[in-house]
């Protein structure tokens, strides 16, 4: 049981359902903000302001789009963490839990990860 405050963190992902199956994973505090497609200079700001000075984590698809979109991102917040869905999946929404979980882990985020079972 880890009722212990863990530092908050922010997760970058390319639409909604991305963000919803992610929800589904992380704990209710780590918050999901979504790039709604292809920023333009208005969202790349309106995140910036959303995160704050909160670590970042930058959670895309492995597809040409997604590939644009994480290099708009990287170049807005060059200290952020990459996480990668395994191409051929259909984008994050389209991931396994399983697979999900165990990018998420490998980034260091485990303990952000709800406890299921």
């Amino acid at each position: 049981m880890m009722d212990m405050l863990l530092p908050q963190i922010v997760i970058i992902v390319e639409g909604k359902n991305d963000r919803s199956r992610l929800a589904r994973l992380l704990r209710p505090e780590v918050r999901i903000l979504t790039t709604k497609g292809t920023p333009g200079t208005e969202q790349l700001d309106r995140l910036r302001r959303e995160a704050g000075d909160d670590p970042i984590y930058l959670f895309t698809d492995n597809d040409p789009s997604g590939k644009r979109i994480r290099g708009l991102l990287r170049d807005t917040f060059p200290d952020a963490e990459q996480i990668y869905t395994r191409k051929g999946y259909a984008g994050v929404e389209g991931t396994p839990e399983e697979y999900l979980a165990r990018q998420l882990d490998k980034a260091g985020l485990g303990e952000y990860l709800q406890e299921h079972g």
